[in-house]
């Protein structure tokens, strides 16, 4: 697919008039077609060049998104044309960068675009789903249902991705802490005691010994030879998720991964659902909608599975029965959906599948988060403790030894 870019042109209206602007197209051809079609016979087409820091201060965020789709969604419910909604939002958005890029969507549909194939030009913001779900509404006539849809879908998404980076902060940012107090004393205090000791003399207790012998490795090439290693390991394994195959490797060893890979299985199946859910509701036929799930689903194994089970429907069988034979998602999961296909109430299971799943990531995330607290307070508390007990063995030594 063409990325679309912003082409600035100038051209002469049929009462001869010298007319400037701006329009957002794949290629230099279809400005010249959208010119024709407006009457105006083209004079320069050329490629706007980008600002340094284009996307400072004008990146389009969940919330933008939400709002636009909400605000939308209630104008054409309340019988507003297309192009009015849109002209309105363009002047309202206090987001320049998106308001320039509605506006771009207006003048796509004035000429003749429909509002779906008007957002394509923008992937960055409107992904496929939601760019499929709005054809599906446009071609049904009922769009301001499918944007509140689209609105509700975008807040529990964001919510759900909310709740995972709650579970991996809370506990980097407290073992970090931990890890930072620890090196600290390491580097700084336990060298004060060591060169008090140097002084004193005498054989030194083996705790001691080996405080005093992690002390002087830290704090010198050994500190660096860690940071160094940790640093490789990231550019590494940054190296090896742009592979397809280091993906699949990375992404089964997250959803395997001891309490963390149960969280995410969780993730999975709620976003897997709730997405197919929204999509089969809207109307978006079943091998898109799977498609489009698969592409969304941020996890390659996941991804593999989903496009298992598409090649599956596409040969005549049901979800339920290649969604099985993939062993990724849970038997409960894979029942209800046959249930679902055999009611003929899919996207309603697929919705009720994905709030249970919502809660049971809610109860991760309390799980992990009580279990890391005690396990750090044990590893920091007992780190501490044994290097003070270390650096003060020899004082006791020295005072037992005086009295």
């Amino acid at each position: 697919m063409a990325t679309a870019s912003v082409f600035k042109w100038s051209g002469k209206s049929v009462k001869g008039e010298v007319i400037k602007g701006e329009l957002t197209a794949t290629n230099p051809e279809e400005v010249k077609a959208y010119l024709r079609k407006q009457r105006i016979v083209p004079k320069s087409i050329s490629k706007k060049a980008k600002p340094l820091f284009s996307g400072f201060g004008s990146r389009v965020g969940e919330k933008d998104l939400v709002i636009f789709t909400r605000q939308f969604a209630t104008m054409i419910g309340a019988g507003l044309p297309l192009v009015q909604a849109l002209e309105i939002l363009s002047k309202q958005t206090e987001n320049k960068g998106f308001a320039s890029i509605i506006s771009d969507i207006k003048t796509d549909v004035e000429g003749g675009s429909t509002f779906a194939d008007a957002l394509r030009k923008h992937p960055k913001i409107f992904s496929d789903l939601y760019t499929n779900m709005v054809g599906a509404g446009e071609a049904g006539g009922i769009l301001d249902t499918i944007l509140v849809r689209l609105a509700t879908y975008i807040e529990k998404a964001a919510a759900l991705k909310r709740k995972v980076k709650g579970a991996m902060v809370y506990p980097s940012v407290v073992i970090s802490v931990a890890i930072l107090v620890v090196v600290v004393i390491m580097v700084f205090v336990v060298p004060t005691f060591s060169k008090m000791f140097e002084q004193l003399g005498g054989e030194l207790p083996m705790p001691t010994q080996i405080i005093i012998s992690t002390s002087d490795f830290l704090g010198g090439i050994g500190g660096l030879i860690i940071f160094a290693s940790i640093v490789a390991f990231f550019i590494f394994l940054a190296q090896v998720r742009k592979t397809e195959r280091g993906k699949m490797i990375t992404d089964n060893i997250l959803l395997k991964f001891p309490v963390v890979g149960i969280l995410f299985r969780k993730v999975a199946v709620a976003k897997f659902t709730r997405t197919l859910g929204t999509l089969i509701s809207s109307g978006v036929p079943i091998l898109d909608g799977l498609n489009i799930t698969a592409k969304t689903a941020g996890n390659k194994i996941i991804e593999y599975a989903v496009m298992k089970v598409r090649k599956g429907v596409a040969e005549g069988k049901t979800i339920a029965e290649p969604l099985s034979e993939t062993k990724v998602f849970p038997p409960m999961v894979n029942q209800m959906i046959a249930v679902g296909e055999s009611t003929g109430a899919l996207d309603n299971m697929l919705e009720k599948i994905a709030d249970f799943y919502d809660e049971e990531v809610d109860q991760a995330v309390g799980t992990l988060t009580s279990m890391i607290e005690p396990i750090l307070m044990i590893f920091l508390g007992g780190t501490v403790g044994f290097i003070v007990v270390a650096m003060y063995l020899p004082i006791f030594k020295m005072i037992t030894l005086i009295n």
